[in-house]
């Protein structure tokens, strides 16, 4: 118990901040970078693929150094995919499926 006291009391909040917008980034680059892929659009998908691991790197070297930081990680992936979804699903703007006949 002492141990997991210590791990917390050792967080700076700065730090804390910066992995869970770090990780937002990440997920949101990621679902940019899918979607890329999935309208194969080859300098969009490598462009997001570069951004996507330049900001990992970020909350991977962070949280490494103190385990507590994979909690805000976590929830800044959970939001960085939540918000990048919902303003990518817009009624009505979704391309035809890949193969589909082109609309008349």
């Amino acid at each position: 118990m002492q141990h997991i006291l210590t791990a917390f009391s050792a967080l700076d909040p700065l730090i804390a901040l910066g992995v869970f917008v770090a990780t937002a980034a990440t997920d949101a680059c990621y679902v940019a970078f899918t979607s890329a892929v999935v309208a194969r659009k080859r300098l969009s998908a490598a462009n997001w693929s570069s951004v996507w691991y330049m900001l990992s790197s970020f909350a991977v070297i962070s949280y490494t150094e103190n385990w507590v930081y994979v909690v805000f990680a976590a929830v800044g992936s959970w939001v960085g995919a939540f918000l990048s979804l919902t303003l990518l699903h817009r009624p009505g703007t979704a391309p035809a499926p890949i193969g589909s006949s082109p609309p008349e």
